[in-house]
């Protein structure tokens, strides 16, 4: 590894022991760029890749809110603007009770370069805070809402830093932001904020789009290898957008999604998640509060096993889809050990630097990286920003049409990028260099910042 890419990741380990998930992937990243380094050693000079892996802010602040019993709880808030390089802040807001700076940053370091994958002017960020919406009412989480904006509102805004939706954040949260948001500014700043309902200035079919769009990519990798999706099987984790999102654009293409998972373990259906009303039940089962995905089972008769992950199910295509460092070593054995081929990443950051490095290696598979993969839903977001800056509207088809050809390209570009520096068909290094060459031209191009 390039001697000034292995000082970074030093200084990051040893200034950041206490944050794991920032650590894995500045070095994930990192590790990937010794040829791009290689070529442009005026990058040490100026420092960009120490100044790369540093925020350019991050900010905690208290969130207080009362529950419908009268109690007052108090939770801790965040905001990572990581780089603006090369356009507003853009990134969701997560609500999880596992939320902390080290998740923060890691979300935000990726964000960057999936975005900049986009190819639109975006920025890279994130924020959140560690209330667990499980269980509360709608007015707890109203009210939750209000107080985070009261304490965010300053620091945000349509060419500033543009939140979203994440886990644990969806359309209701998003509207109880803007409420508040709108009511603070006194003006109609709906840019601010993507994810919104359709009635005031949100887009057609971004809930899907995380989901389509990794279909999309998969796509792309399946042509590569003389392949095609029809009747293939797919093991996915979670439940909630981005897995519906999946069964909804892989059972309209002929492949069906055969496990989902939760908190409390994972569902097998054999049959697969593939008929309007097993779909449809994954959008009731979110909106249930209850976070339990044995519900599913319960319902439609498909096996159900408690505290495990579904990594061991034997399928044609496994894609992690529902959190960060979900597939561990053990995980990955098993994967390797059901001889599957097409290993692609859909959540964050969902697999350990050892696993993926294993899966990597395997000589028979293909591993797809999820800041690339998991684009789409960012992508569209970028697309509802422009919809409110022009004040247009689009179509669901014509939304779904710019998604297809973004996801398209982002794959191409990652293809090429790694083939560009010698290393073959490596969608994960190819993903990382091309994300990082856009960043790193426009840093360079504004000076020491």
């Amino acid at each position: 590894m390039n001697s000034y890419i292995e000082r970074v990741i030093g200084k990051v380990n040893a200034k950041y022991p206490y944050q794991p998930e920032f650590c894995q992937t500045v070095e994930e990243v990192l590790s990937s760029l010794d040829t791009v380094v290689e070529r442009h050693p005026e990058y040490e000079k100026v420092d960009l890749l120490g100044r790369m892996v540093e925020p350019e802010r991050m900010f905690s602040f208290r969130v207080v809110w009362q529950d419908d019993k009268g109690f007052a709880h108090t939770q801790n808030g965040y905001r990572c603007q990581f780089n603006g390089a090369i356009g507003p802040y853009k990134g969701g807001l997560r609500f999880q009770k596992n939320v902390n700076p080290s998740v923060m940053k890691f979300l935000a370091f990726e964000q960057t370069f999936k975005n900049s994958l986009t190819g639109l002017s975006m920025g890279g960020g994130k924020g959140g805070a560690d209330f667990d919406p499980t269980g509360k009412s709608d007015d707890e989480i109203m009210r939750f809402c209000q107080s985070f904006i009261q304490a965010l509102y300053r620091y945000i805004g349509p060419d500033t830093d543009v939140p979203a939706g994440d886990m644990g954040v969806g359309g209701r949260e998003i509207g109880y932001m803007f409420g508040e948001y709108r009511r603070l500014k006194g003006n109609f700043e709906n840019g601010t904020f993507t994810g919104k309902g359709f009635s005031y200035g949100g887009s057609l079919i971004r809930p899907e789009a995380t989901g389509y769009g990794s279909v999309y990519y998969l796509e792309n990798v399946l042509k590569h290898d003389g392949e095609q999706l029809a009747g293939k099987t797919i093991a996915c984790a979670g439940f909630g957008n981005v897995t519906w999102g999946i069964c909804k654009k892989a059972t309209e293409l002929g492949a069906k999604v055969v496990t989902l998972s939760g908190p409390d373990g994972y569902v097998y259906d054999p049959d697969g998640v593939n008929t309007p009303e097993k779909i449809d039940y994954l959008v009731e089962m979110r909106n249930s509060g209850r976070n339990k995905v044995q519900d599913y089972a319960d319902k439609f008769g498909a096996e159900f096993h408690a505290g495990e992950k579904p990594w061991g199910v034997k399928a044609d295509i496994i894609m992690p889809s529902a959190m960060q460092n979900d597939v561990h070593m053990d995980s990955a054995e098993k994967i390797v050990a059901n001889k599957v081929r097409y290993y692609i990443e859909v959540a964050n950051m969902p697999t350990t630097n050892d696993a993926l490095r294993y899966l990597m290696e395997q000589p028979d598979m293909i591993v797809a990286p999820s800041k690339a993969v998991n684009a789409g839903g960012v992508a569209t977001s970028g697309l509802e920003m422009s919809q409110n800056s022009e004040r247009l509207f689009w179509t669901a088809d014509e939304v779904d049409r710019q998604l297809h050809r973004i996801m398209d390209t982002i794959y191409e570009n990652s293809v090429q990028a790694a083939e560009r520096n010698g290393l073959g068909y490596n969608l994960v290094a190819g993903a990382n260099i091309a994300g990082f060459e856009r960043v790193a031209d426009a840093m360079m191009a504004q000076g020491l910042f």
